[in-house]
């Protein structure tokens, strides 16, 4: 790593530190600058602007478990609802993540501030172009209905933060849902986002391709089942 590289690295830990833990307004460039070492223009030479920092912090959290998730969206996939399941079950581990969480509801709270919340949209759009590539290569095979990728994408997103993201987010429930948990909602969103891309006349049905993967969530979903209403 160069030596760049790396005080940039170390301003994007200090500054995800204090940020995390003081908020935005408390957190000032003066204090990062003095918990990091060297100037205010050292950081400004990474960062335009402490939103623009700020923006990375959160997004640095995200970037790296990102990469881990999107690699299950492979042009080559043999079976796309195996991968859309896998990417599922993968993106919803990562966003219910007791760190994401408290990333998610901060980035919110400072939205509106200095257009930091359009940065984040603007950076994030990123991310989604990956899960928007593999949908538009899924329409040119004929395996989804043809329509907008990028509209495709935002569905399956929807639907896989529906069952569970809001009462994390909101505090209504406590703990972090468990993997068996993560499975099934995984599991019904990438079902009802087949229905929904399915072609004209077609129903795409559950992957084959890992039966015994399949029978083995089934097993474990039905001792969840029985031990949650015994």
């Amino acid at each position: 790593m160069k030596k760049s590289d790396s005080k940039r690295q170390a301003i994007l830990d200090t500054a995800y530190r204090l940020f995390r833990t003081q908020g935005f307004d408390k957190t000032s460039v003066s204090e990062i600058t003095a918990a990091v070492g060297g100037s205010k223009a050292t950081i400004y030479s990474h960062f335009p602007s402490k939103e623009e920092l700020f923006v990375e912090c959160m997004l640095a959290a995200a970037e790296n478990y990102m990469a881990g998730t999107v690699k299950h969206l492979q042009p080559s996939s043999a079976d796309p609802a195996v991968a859309l399941f896998d990417f599922g079950r993968s993106f919803l581990s990562f966003i219910c993540s007791p760190e994401q969480l408290e990333v998610r509801r901060l980035m919110i709270a400072e939205a509106a501030r200095s257009g930091t919340g359009k940065l984040f949209f603007d950076k994030i759009a990123v991310l989604r172009a990956h899960v928007s590539a593999f949908m538009s290569t899924c329409m040119a095979s004929g395996t989804l209905r043809r329509e907008d990728p990028d509209l495709a994408a935002d569905h399956l997103g929807a639907l896989l933060e529906a069952e569970i993201l809001e009462p994390l987010l909101l505090q209504v429930r406590e703990g972090s849902p468990g993997e068996n948990e993560i499975r099934r909602a995984a599991k019904r969103a990438v079902a009802a986002f087949l229905r929904a891309y399915a072609p004209a006349g077609q129903q795409i049905k559950p992957p084959r391709t890992r039966a015994k993967h399949w029978r083995r969530a089934r097993r474990s979903e039905s001792m969840a089942d029985h031990n949650e209403h015994s």
